[in-house]
């Protein structure tokens, strides 16, 4: 998958050419087959031991191996009929070794004791040519093995567990309750994956962990006949590492707001009807006018920004050129870091990194090198205090162990550094959106993720978003339309002003964020509650320079 995928998938009207892509993610099956047992523990150990075993015997100073069953289905719609559904397995084994100080790579979908010693001397085979041609050896921050553990993510519903018509019926409910409102299009979708990962190495882990991931979303379109104009609104759900329980909204977790919400559940009726009557009123929308706002930035849209302006430039790869050639670099290089007072952001910038977090995108029990999972300082205080690293990286800024930020998509796909889920801390003082908005005399309020461009070291940007609402004197004025906001990453951060307390905190995310060469994907969430940044320059899209 692509880099921006995770834009594609959103862009529901899309959907049906998704469907080819799953063929790259595994072998088609019938839905039941996805709930068959796979490999029992006890088979992967001993496989494991087979590949760790040999890897030593042919010279390895190093090796780990992860047996992977992956797990994907994909039911879409469009107005009153269904677009497609794809339910895909893709199941094998990848080894990772180092030998003469350098790394080496093999995997195969035949997971037999046999293939895998073969793929084991192939992987050492490999690193030894590549060491003929490295000049600097690897070095491993050190790790402890772990023995035999496990993790499973705490879902209440196995999104395989329910039938594809039940998904099938509640997302042309959704288009009918779009259609009855006057919408002209529709598509919708729900989007399930499984991992089922086991990992070994030669320090002495032999780790087993189930994940979770779900993304339920939708697109309507409205079109004008008066005026000919036409346009959009995205449904406001996040991609979850949750199960199906998702989609069961809780009473008690309702919010009411400018636009109704549940925090940690997902009621797509509700947003679509919503959705439908905020496509209207965009049509109708006054255009901005451009100039200096104050933006009060809700979840659903800072999730980007905060991924795009600080999850990346705080990758230890990128800050040292690895990758250069495709995603780019980082403003944030090592000598800001090292002055120990890089001026971020305001005192009120607080980020952290986390792959522990519950019913987040990222969150497991260890990373894919086996490094136990935890939540460090990013951001402390407006200045810069850490980077995201792996193993093979902790020496290079004198840490003595990795932050677990290793990640493979797949078991034919080798691991390496993969952002964490990275969240801007809620406000300490209680605050709701509506404290927020009755302070700004000339703002924008801005919910949902759209365009957005960054450049190469993720300094200077550009965001769109959803829905557009103007605030006057404190208050909601209606509607606008035509907005992006521009800044550079230090100057935005910089202006937070105002961040609402932990009662109104929520998740978004990437369901597929693509890096690396050949190009992997990740699932990746971001926290933050809804915040206010001042004087920022707004710019208005339909006009032309």
């Amino acid at each position: 998958m692509k880099r921006k995928d995770f834009l594609q998938l959103s862009a529901m009207s899309l959907g049906g050419l998704l469907l080819p892509k799953f063929a790259l993610l595994g072998n088609p099956i019938d839905p039941l087959q996805a709930l068959q047992d796979g490999m029992d523990v006890s088979t992967k150990k001993l496989l494991s031991d087979v590949a760790l075993n040999t890897a030593k015997a042919k010279g390895a100073s190093y090796a780990d191996v992860r047996i992977g069953r992956y797990l994907n289905q994909f039911v879409a719609t469009r107005e009153d009929r269904v677009q497609g559904v794809a339910n895909t397995e893709s199941f094998g084994v990848g080894i990772r070794v180092l030998a003469n100080g350098c790394w080496g790579f093999a995997a195969s979908d035949n997971v037999t004791k046999d293939n895998i010693a073969k793929v084991a001397e192939r992987a050492v085979a490999v690193a030894k040519a590549n060491a003929k041609i490295q000049g600097e050896a690897v070095q491993l921050a050190p790790l402890k093995g772990f023995g035999e553990v496990s993790w499973k993510a705490p879902i209440e519903k196995n999104s395989f567990e329910v039938p594809v018509k039940d998904k099938v019926d509640l997302l042309l409910s959704a288009n009918s309750v779009a259609m009855a409102n006057g919408a002209n299009f529709v598509n919708s979708l729900i989007f399930a994956v499984q991992e089922q990962k086991y990992f070994a190495s030669t320090d002495g882990s032999y780790i087993d962990q189930d994940i979770h991931r779900i993304y339920p979303t939708f697109t309507v379109t409205k079109v004008d006949k008066a005026t000919g104009k036409f346009d959009t609104r995205n449904s406001f759900s996040s991609p979850m590492g949750m199960g199906y329980e998702y989609l069961t909204p809780l009473a008690n977790e309702k919010v009411t707001g400018v636009v109704t919400r549940y925090k940690n559940r997902y009621d797509m009726l509700e947003d679509i009807k919503t959705a439908t009557s905020d496509v209207t009123e965009k049509i109708k929308a006054k255009t901005v006018e451009p100039g200096k706002y104050d933006l009060v930035l809700d979840p659903s849209h800072l999730w980007l920004t905060i991924h795009e302006s600080v999850g990346h430039p705080t990758e230890l790869d990128r800050v040292l050129g690895y990758e250069a050639n495709y995603a780019g670099t980082s403003f944030l290089t090592l000598d800001k870091w090292k002055s120990k007072n890089f001026n971020f952001g305001s005192k009120l910038v607080n980020i952290v990194a986390d792959k522990t977090q519950t019913g987040s995108l990222g969150a497991v029990g260890w990373d894919d090198e086996g490094v136990k999972c935890k939540e460090w300082d990013l951001i402390k205080d407006g200045v810069l205090v850490n980077y995201q690293s792996i193993r093979d990286q902790a020496h290079i800024i004198g840490l003595k162990e990795s932050h677990g930020c290793c990640y493979s998509q797949s078991w034919s796909d080798v691991q390496f550094q993969r952002m964490p889920n990275v969240s801007l801390q809620p406000g300490k003082e209680k605050r709701s959106v509506d404290d927020m908005i009755k302070n700004v005399e000339k703002g924008i309020y801005i919910m949902g993720n759209g365009s957005f461009s960054i450049d190469q070291q993720r300094y200077n940007f550009q965001f769109g978003g959803q829905t557009f609402y103007e605030i006057k004197n404190g208050k909601i004025a209606g509607m606008l339309r035509d907005v992006a906001y521009q800044a550079n990453t230090q100057e935005f951060w910089n202006s937070l002003t105002d961040v609402a307390d932990k009662s109104d905190y929520r998740l978004g995310g990437s369901f597929n964020d693509g890096k690396g060469q050949p190009p992997q994907s990740s699932a990746v969430s971001h926290g933050s509650s809804t915040a206010r940044f001042n004087g920022v320059n707004v710019i208005n899209t339909a006009r032309k320079i």
